[in-house]
């Protein structure tokens, strides 16, 4: 979870994986196995990566969202049982064509939903709808799956920020993974193909096949440290506790859609919708 060119304790977080190697990049954003995933739809943001993504019930004039972690809010992280919710900002992000090559801006005045309870993700609305982004910049946003994604699909990791592709396969999952204070559960892991860096925070996990979102990328074991920062571990249903050094994970974003409803309004109580809620 550790975001780049940054020194604080708050900033050396998870930025989003990992530490060594220069990963192996596949390709780029697409909707069928034969056509490998692209830099469409993806976001650079000052610390992390991220995707503008549309979700079940979004609509084209429907203000876009930009999905990353919730470790990367400019704001600070969130402790470990906070969430946050329509919380004011200023946020820019350079939004990537294609080929990778910066398309141009979008702008957010609103964190929608943002937490590093159970999961770690965060959620912006922009000020332009998917429909000006389309008419502007020629872009689609990348559609969220709305199901729980598959053990031993190809997935690939597309890094905004590095503008990288990391390709590996979901490996199994994480029934809890702890780092430091948080814990997030049913954490995907990668295959250790995938050894990302700091700055891939956020990053879009894509199905191949699919040309989906799947989940977002957050924390990568640095150092082989038992739950730690930057050294998450898993534990079991039992208790017991695994530590696999260069080990990288995302969370699962298939939980977002039943959250969000018209207009890509935010609202946890509607059916189906088990994201953390703001303590009373």
């Amino acid at each position: 979870m550790r975001k780049p060119l940054v020194s604080t304790l708050a900033a050396a977080l998870f930025g989003a994986a990992a530490l060594t190697g220069i990963a192996t990049a596949p390709a780029a954003a697409a909707a069928h196995e034969d056509t490998p995933p692209s830099f469409e739809g993806t976001v650079a943001l000052s610390n992390c990566s991220g995707s503008v993504v549309k979700l079940k019930h979004s609509r084209p004039d429907d203000p876009a969202l930009v999905l990353s972690n919730g470790h990367c809010l400019e704001e600070g992280m969130p402790g470990a049982d906070e969430v946050i919710v329509d919380q004011p900002t200023s946020r820019d992000f350079t939004l990537l064509n294609a080929d990778g090559s910066d398309a141009g801006k979008v702008h957010s005045d609103k964190i929608a939903y943002a937490t590093m309870t159970d999961t770690d993700i965060s959620l912006y609305e922009t000020d332009s709808t998917y429909k000006e982004i389309k008419r502007t910049y020629g872009i689609d946003a990348l559609k969220l799956d709305a199901k729980h994604p598959r053990k031993g699909r190809d997935i690939t990791v597309v890094s905004g920020y590095w503008k990288e592709k990391f390709g590996c396969a979901i490996d199994g999952f994480a029934y809890r993974l702890k780092e430091a204070d948080w814990t997030w559960k049913d954490s995907i892991r990668y295959t250790m193909e995938c050894q990302t860096k700091g700055g891939t925070s956020g990053s879009p996990v894509i199905d191949d096949r699919t040309g989906k979102v799947v989940g977002v990328n957050n924390t990568h074991n640095e150092d082989g440290e038992m739950c730690t920062l930057n050294n998450p571990c898993e534990v079991n249903e039992q208790g017991h506790v695994v530590i696999r050094y260069l080990n990288a994970y995302g969370q699962q974003t298939y939980l977002i859609n039943p959250c969000f409803g018209r207009g890509n309004q935010l609202d946890l109580d509607a059916r189906g919708c088990h994201l953390p809620q703001p303590q009373s």
